[in-house]
C-alpha cells in the first residue's frame, strides 16, 4: 500500500518535474504534507504559508496542504519527499536522526532549552542554518524551524518525581536520545507513529505518552490519560523542508516570494504555538478528564538530575563541539546537577 501511494503521488508529480517553462499557464502545485491535525499550530502555520504563497506569487505556486497523515504517515513522508512524491514537509526535529543527521538529536535532549528565549537564539541563529545545511547531501532543502512547545509527560497515574515513571511504557518518536531519556527515568521507550497513539493509549498497549499540550489536547489523548504533569523537559519543533531539486529548480522570481512567506509563516508559527499552547492547556482542565499538576521547584530539579545523564551518554553521537556551541548560547550546564 505504501509503495502504491508512493507510486501515485509520483505520477501525480510528473508536471511539476516539467521545466516550468513548459507548463508557464498552470500554477506551480506544491503538495505540503503533515501528519497533524489542522489546528495545531503546525497545521495553522502551514495553511497560513499557502495562503501567502499564493497571494505573493499573484497565483502562480498553488500549495496544497495535506493534514492528519491523509497522504503519508510518519515513517512514510520523508522517503516521499526525497522521491519527490510530495513537494513539502514539516517533520518533528526527531525525524532527521534516522536519516542520518544525527546532530538534529540535540533539540530532543531533555531540559536543554528552558524557554523559547533560549531556543531561538538556536534555531534563528548560526547553529540552526548549519544544521538546516546538513540536509542538503541527502536530497533535502531545510527551509526554516518552527515551534510547537515544550513536551510533558501524561499517564493514568500521579506524576511528581521521576520515580512515578518506573516501568511504565511511554510513546516516544523515533530517536535514539529519546530511548535514552526514557530509560534514564527507569521506564520502557515505546517507538510508535503518531496517528496510532490515542488507540494505544485507550487500549493499554502504552500508559502513557510525553506531547506539548497542544498536541494532547487537538488528538484528544486527554481523554485516555488521567494525569499530565507540566514536566517541560523537552522541545518538539519542527523543521520545514522541501525536495532540493524542486525548490532549486523554481524560477528566481517566485523562490524569493516563498522565501518571504516562509519568513512571515515562521513568524506566524512561532506566536501561535506558545498561544495555542497556553489555550490548549486550559481546554485539557476545563475536560475535567485530566488532573494537571504543576511541579514544585525541588520537583523539577528532581527530574533535571535524573535526565541530565542523558547529555552525556549522546555527546559523542551528537558531537561534542555542537553541543558546547549550544550550551553556550542557553547556559545549560549538565554537570551542575
Amino acid at each position: 500500500m505504501r509503495f502504491a501511494k508512493l507510486f501515485f503521488g509520483l505520477a501525480a508529480c510528473t508536471l511539476a518535474a516539467t521545466p516550468f517553462t513548459a507548463v508557464a499557464q498552470q500554477p506551480i502545485v506544491i503538495k505540503f504534507s503533515h501528519v497533524v491535525a489542522h489546528d495545531t499550530p503546525k497545521g495553522l502555520a502551514a495553511e497560513f504559508f499557502a495562503k501567502r504563497a499564493g497571494e505573493l506569487t499573484k497565483g502562480k505556486v498553488k500549495v496544497e496542504v495535506y493534514a492528519n497523515s491523509t497522504l503519508y504517515k510518519d515513517k512514510e513522508e520523508m522517503e516521499a519527499l526525497q522521491l519527490g512524491a510530495v513537494q513539502m514537509l514539516a517533520p518533528s526535529l526527531a525525524k532527521f536522526g534516522p536519516l542520518g543527521v544525527k546532530e538534529f538529536e540535540l533539540f530532543d535532549l531533555p531540559y536543554i532549552f528552558d524557554n523559547y528565549e533560549e531556543l531561538h537564539k538556536v534555531t534563528q541563529g548560526p547553529v540552526g542554518q548549519s544544521l538546516l545545511k546538513k540536509l542538503e547531501p541527502k536530497g533535502v532543502f531545510g527551509l526554516a524551524f518552527w515551534d510547537n512547545g515544550f513536551k510533558s509527560f501524561s499517564a493514568n497515574t500521579p506524576i511528581k518525581m521521576p520515580a512515578d515513571l518506573k516501568g511504565k511504557k511511554l510513546r516516544i518518536q523515533s530517536s535514539k536520545v529519546l530511548e535514552e531519556q526514557i530509560r534514564a527515568l527507569s521506564a520502557l521507550p515505546q517507538v510508535m507513529a503518531f496517528s496510532e497513539v490515542y488507540q494505544a493509549l485507550q487500549t493499554g498497549v502504552v500508559d502513557g505518552t510525553e506531547n506539548p499540550i497542544s498536541n494532547l489536547y487537538t488528538q484528544k489523548m486527554y481523554e485516555v490519560q488521567k494525569h499530565l504533569a507540566l514536566t517541560e523537559h523537552g522541545y518538539l519543533g519542527y523543521a520545514v523542508i522541501a525536495n532540493k531539486k524542486f525548490w532549486e529548480g523554481l524560477p528566481a522570481d517566485v523562490r524569493g516570494q516563498l522565501e518571504t512567506a516562509m519568513k512571515e509563516s515562521t513568524v506566524y508559527a512561532n506566536k501561535i504555538a506558545k498561544e495555542q499552547n497556553d489555550k490548549d492547556l486550559e481546554g485539557v482542565k476545563k475536560s475535567g478528564k485530566t488532573q494537571v499538576y504543576a511541579l514544585t521547584a525541588d520537583e523539577k530539579t528532581a527530574f533535571k538530575k535524573a535526565l541530565a545523564p542523558v547529555h552525556v551518554k549522546m555527546e559523542s553521537r551528537i558531537g561534542k563541539d555542537l553541543l558546547q556551541s549550544v550550551y553556550k548560547e542557553t547556559g545549560f550546564d549538565p554537570t551542575k546537577f
